[in-house]
């Protein structure tokens, strides 16, 4: 007979939660992630990369079945894994976009955004952090002039990528205009990303637990940087990383251990395997 864990839906931050220091599944998260899904949980990776970016881990996971979910561009898209099909979709108009790409250049930030399949920049001198977002993405990365995008163009979302210093200082001197407008989450030391307001991780995950029929109670949720905070705050139960910033472990319930340390699969042992 299959036990029921109390908890149906396990959200699960990929970069330095699940994911170890060199960007790799250990083989204790694998097995507690597979014994998860065997007593009927819903695992749910949830991350600021495109469904490409993450393919090869769900895989490891073996979380591409019909009945498999993923958030990806930081709750821009809801997404079955089996067939890519999207449950719910907040991106970032063009508009949008000409607007964000002054903000760089007026900063002197480097930047870049991402539909569903491709990254593009219009910085002649592509920042190293594109390039390395495009290789641990799968995205390939191409540069267009602003006047390249056709005006009815659409991404799932804009990335300010550079020195950690410069965003730092880009930050405190965001116009409100733009704060008014989009959401900014601090996902890396040297990602600012900009999303849709009604994007994030916490609704992402709301909406798929309405879908699926599941109170919040029912939910657990692990993070380890900024983008990850809405999504703690929507769970009942939130757990943050032993490596995760100040703010997310003032906003989860439990920590666990670090992303070396198998903190993902110490806590499902813990709390959700029977």
């Amino acid at each position: 007979m299959l036990m029921m864990s109390k908890y149906q839906i396990v959200a699960v931050d990929l970069d330095g939660t699940l994911l170890n220091e060199h960007s790799q599944l250990n083989p204790r998260t694998i097995a507690a992630v597979k014994a998860a899904k065997e007593q009927g949980v819903h695992v749910v990776v949830c991350t600021g990369r495109p469904l490409a970016g993450v393919r090869d881990f769900l895989a490891q996971l073996d979380l591409l079945d019909p009945d498999d979910y993923v958030i990806t561009f930081n709750g821009s898209l809801v997404q079955k894994t089996s067939d890519e099909a999207v449950l719910v979709r907040h991106t970032i108009s063009f508009t949008d976009f000409f607007d964000l790409e002054y903000l760089g250049r007026k900063m002197g930030v480097h930047m870049h955004a991402e539909d569903d399949h491709h990254m593009y920049t219009t910085n002649k001198n592509i920042s190293p952090y594109s390039v390395g977002e495009s290789y641990l993405t799968h995205m390939p990365i191409r540069y267009r002039a602003i006047d390249d995008f056709p005006a009815s163009k659409r991404f799932s979302k804009v990335m300010f990528i550079d020195d950690p210093k410069l965003l730092d200082a880009m930050q405190g001197q965001i116009p409100q205009k733009y704060l008014d407008r989009f959401r900014f989450v601090r996902s890396e030391p040297f990602f600012l990303e900009v999303i849709n307001p009604n994007a994030s991780k916490g609704n992402a995950l709301r909406d798929l637990a309405k879908r699926l029929g599941v109170a919040k109670e029912a939910v657990m949720a692990f993070g380890d940087q900024g983008n990850d905070i809405s999504m703690l705050e929507f769970a009942g139960t939130g757990v943050a990383m032993a490596n995760a910033i100040p703010e997310v472990k003032e906003t989860a319930q439990i920590t666990t251990a670090s992303n070396i340390e198998d903190g993902v699969a110490q806590a499902i042992e813990k709390y959700v395997l029977n």
